[in-house]
């Protein structure tokens, strides 16, 4: 070799993990080989203990010592179509899946506003636009609905959605469309006070070789996305990237890519998060059969991140792709941050992963000894440097929503410009217009497809006369209500369609003497179909029925323990208000005694039947010996605020008006805004009447006009419509899924013990049978639990219902 052109020196292996993690607690810039041996140490502990350490001197030097962060977001799917053909990913669709869909190829202003504006109520201050990656370059149905409305691409479609949101809602917008050129992202600046994009890995392998994961998506050249990264850093936009986990890398792969990201970051300081994410398996892709993500590489990953960057960044792990009991294993590898969260929309790239509730994230954060604290889409170092890294066109939409320390204040998102409720409706939220071609749909303002799309952007404007006309709507104006419903179903809570797999046991029919005929049991018996139903796999218990004035009260607590003794791990899902109150009086406890007594024996939540519909001119006439209303209300409300969350009903075709479905439903919002208890609503048909509101209407439009409106008056209050698939039978049941339903109750094991003593015996929908018939509909199925959580071990069983 000639003389000046020797190459320059291999740094040598580090001798020890220990050196290792002292240059990384010193603060030095640790180098691939480095990386490399430490993403691949046995001394588990000492990595995550050195890990912890530097993220709690990061946090006590950002001034919010044990704090950990989220953002309060909506997800906005704003097209599904996509050039690139990922392996794992089942968010994507083609233009024939979307049309066998009935799924438009990209929202529109008015869908996105839908949704947004009720994330806006819920106090969510981020919208996270996520789409597939330049759909128009591959799909020539992409490009017609971009040029018909006047787009030049579907950047400049993100553009103009991005700050349509924040002049109507004031939210933030934070963008995530995949591969940006320098000048695309000088273009959305303005628009968005932060980005994002995944590197995932810089592996040329994955991408360059057939057969493998990123193989023919020309946006997953690790080459593009590097650029993307720096070319972000040179706009100066707080950028949130990261890797995933698990798709085929390699541990040398994950080290370049830590080392990668951690460079350009020094380079421009843009770098706001590190987004460390294990691999999830997805049914119907090419990679559905390649195991999950190993937890103990994923950790070891994170903490691994940790040290690489060092305590100013924040490291990001996403709590709906791990269990609950591996949080504590995250935050001992040094996470901070727990990402975007939702209170209302589906996380539709992981729709089996369902996001947990804030509050139940905060106690579970709390538990672990951090402070959860909510943050803007930008983080609080960047927020604090508005001048450097927000464009001036946001700093007052900013400046709105942040505390002094830069992270989220404690106020909900305002509109920018006043208006009325009438005047939102013409200003974009209602009318779908394209600034550029002055595109509107040719419909007049009275029509019901211009009703339904006003009760999908808010229900609070509607007055009783126009939900009544939705209600009795029929022929297209149904068709198009029920189209309304369900795009407002799908984003929102997603396409997901949900079952809890448990069985029905009917309390009425408890007799401490032991079974004397069909429908009876006693105490022993009970435990008998408890270890049963949790043989089988059930998740929940659902137990409801007066017992009869000849047995003591207390054997309402007796049925529960017995349950709990022989199944701890079974969800007892427990007694009416009617019932609780039977209990109170009987028993001498009064009802908040009663429900605690209730919570001690067991109960986990309750269910919300025992009232047709909240009209005493219908009780007296269909169900008189029903509580009266305001006694059922003062029930439903009371377990709600002793801590028990509840189903909703409506029994409905039958003696009542349009009118008083209508003031039931509000009636429930009512209940649900003041105690947030209701995880459900279920519209039953009543047995024996199907006496429809339209003279000559079908059945199954009767069912289809429930749903949709049940869907829209109750949007963003009551998160989820359930099928009674047992009252309308399994074909009906598939048609309502697609007006607005998303859940379809329960499984209603008969098990092999006393099936007689479950109310709707006889009738199961088995976990397969319900998966089959979400595919029909071209719909990911999945189990849940009864508060619509993962089921720990998910088991698939032998049996059904109404999970009311």
């Amino acid at each position: 070799m000639t003389s000046g052109s020797a190459a320059p020196p291999v740094p040598p292996r580090p001798a020890s993990i220990d050196v290792v993690l002292e240059r990384a607690a010193s603060g030095a810039a640790l180098g691939v080989e480095e990386t490399e041996l430490l993403l691949s140490a046995e001394e588990f502990d000492a990595l995550l203990d050195a890990a912890s350490a530097v993220r709690d001197a990061g946090l006590e030097a950002a001034g919010r010592p044990g704090v950990m962060t989220y953002s309060r977001k909506v997800f906005v799917p704003l097209t599904t179509l996509c050039r690139d053909r990922c392996h794992y990913c089942i968010f994507v669709d083609t233009p024939g899946q979307l049309l066998r869909k009935n799924k438009p190829a990209f929202m529109s202003p008015e869908q996105v506003l839908a949704v947004v504006r009720q994330g806006q109520a819920l106090g969510c201050k981020e919208a996270l636009l996520t789409l597939g990656d330049r759909p128009e370059d591959r799909w020539p149905e992409a490009r017609a609905w971009l040029e018909e409305h006047g787009f030049a691409s579907t950047l400049d479609y993100v553009g103009h959605i991005a700050r349509l949101i924040t002049a109507e809602t004031g939210m933030l917008a934070h963008l995530n469309p995949g591969v940006m050129t320098h000048d695309e992202l000088g273009m959305l600046r303005p628009t968005a006070p932060s980005m994002g994009m995944m590197l995932e890995t810089t592996s040329r392998d994955l991408f360059a070789q057939p057969g493998r994961v990123h193989y023919g998506s020309p946006d997953k050249d690790p080459a593009v996305r590097l650029q993307v990264i720096a070319d972000a850093g040179r706009r100066r936009i707080p950028f949130t990237t990261g890797i995933l986990v698990g798709i085929g890398e390699t541990v040398r792969d994950r080290a370049e890519s830590l080392v990668a990201m951690r460079d350009l970051h020094e380079a421009y300081g843009h770098v706001q998060e590190v987004i460390v994410q294990n691999f999830r398996a997805k049914p119907k892709t090419a990679m559905q059969g390649a195991p999950d993500a190993d937890l103990r590489a994923y950790v070891q990953t994170v903490a691994v991140a940790r040290l690489v960057f060092g305590p100013r960044m924040r490291i990001q792990v996403p709590p709906n792709l791990s269990d609950a009991g591996e949080f504590g294993l995250l935050v001992r590898a040094g996470a901070d941050d727990w990402g975007g969260v939702s209170p209302l929309t589906a996380d539709h790239v992981n729709p089996e992963r369902p996001w947990p509730q804030i509050d139940e994230l905060a106690r579970l954060t709390a538990d672990l000894g951090f402070t959860l604290r909510e943050r803007l889409t930008a983080h609080p170092e960047f927020v604090r440097d508005a001048d450097t890294w927000i464009d001036p066109a946001l700093h007052a939409p900013v400046a709105a929503l942040a505390s002094p320390d830069g992270l989220a204040a404690d106020v909900r998102p305002a509109t920018a410009r006043a208006s009325d409720a009438a005047g939102a409706q013409n200003s974009g939220s209602a009318a779908w217009q394209s600034p550029r071609a002055g595109h509107e749909r040719p419909l007049s303002l009275n029509s019901a497809r211009r009703l339904a799309e006003r009760a999908a952007v808010d229900p609070e404007t509607l007055d009783d006369a126009e939900w009544e006309r939705l209600l009795t709507a029929t022929g297209a104006d149904l068709d198009a209500v029920t189209a309304a419903a369900d795009d407002l179903r799908r984003y929102t809570v997603g396409e997901a369609v949900t079952l809890v797999v448990n069985r029905n046991l009917t309390s009425s029919g408890f007799r401490a003497a032991g079974r004397g005929g069909p429908g009876e049991f006693g105490l022993d018996d009970v435990a008998a179909i408890a270890a049963d139903a949790a043989g089988l796999g059930a998740t929940e218990l659902c137990v409801q029925g007066m017992l009869p004035a000849s047995e003591d009260p207390e054997a309402y607590l007796e049925l529960v323990r017995a349950v709990r003794a022989a199944a701890p791990a079974l969800h007892v899902h427990a007694y009416r208000p009617q019932d609780v109150r039977d209990l109170a009086d009987r028993g001498g406890l009064g009802l908040d005694g009663a429900l605690a007594a209730l919570r001690d024996a067991g109960v986990g939540t309750v269910p919300g039947t025992g009232i047709k519909v909240a009209s005493e001119r219908v009780r007296a006439l269909v169900a008189p010996g029903d509580l009266e209303i305001d006694r059922w209300v003062e029930g439903i409300t009371a377990a709600h605020r002793a801590g028990f969350r509840s189903t909703s009903v409506l029994f409905y075709g039958h003696v009542e008006t349009a009118a008083e479905r209508i003031a039931h439903l509000r009636l429930l919002r009512r209940i649900q805004h003041d105690t947030g208890g209701f995880t459900e609503f279920v519209p039953i048909p009543l047995p024996g009447h199907g006496t429809p509101l339209v003279a000559g209407r079908r059945p199954i439009d009767e069912h289809r006009a429930m749903v949709a409106v049940s869907r829209l008056l109750l949007s963003g209050a009551i998160r989820h419509i359930q099928i009674p698939w047992t009252r309308v039978g399994r074909d009906a049941a598939a048609t309502l899924l697609g007006a607005g339903g998303d859940d379809l109750g329960g499984t209603l094991l008969d098990g092999r013990v006393l099936p007689d003593t479950g109310i709707e015996h006889g009738l199961e929908l088995p976990a397969a049978d319900a998966a089959r018939l979400a595919q029909r509909l071209f719909r990911p199925f999945r189990l849940r639990t009864t508060d619509y959580g993962t089921p720990a071990a998910p088991r698939q069983a032998q049996g059904p219902g109404a999970d009311a």
